[in-house]
């Protein structure tokens, strides 16, 4: 599949870059990740099952990549991942259909 040139594919430069102009922030972002993905309550492949589902729902290509690597090394199948993203799909056309509440509601002021 050929690949965008919207989204610039993340290198170690970027990583640096970044990691240098805000290195506390960049250092307590990782931790605040490391300490959200340890294995606790929920397995390690259940958060990046949820991960997954919520990248797409906030539509974030990197997140998107990432999170399906992840699953899979913590061997989430392709159809959990899948179910995931359904998931995910319905809960985001679902708050669609929950707003037209708001254009009902709207439309009776008429």
């Amino acid at each position: 599949m050929e690949k965008s040139n919207m989204y610039p594919n993340p290198t170690k430069e970027i990583l640096h870059k970044r990691t240098s102009l805000a290195p506390e922030s960049m250092k307590a972002w990782q931790n605040f990740s490391n300490t959200v993905f340890a294995e606790g309550a929920l397995s390690e492949k259940t958060k990046h099952l949820i991960a997954l589902a919520v990248a797409h729902v906030t539509q974030c290509p990197y997140c998107i990549r990432a999170h399906t690597k992840e699953s899979m090394r913590m061997g989430a199948s392709k159809e959990e991942m899948m179910e995931a993203i359904w998931v995910a799909s319905e809960m985001r056309s679902g708050a669609a259909l929950a707003h037209s509440a708001l254009a009902m509601d709207e439309m009776e002021k008429e």
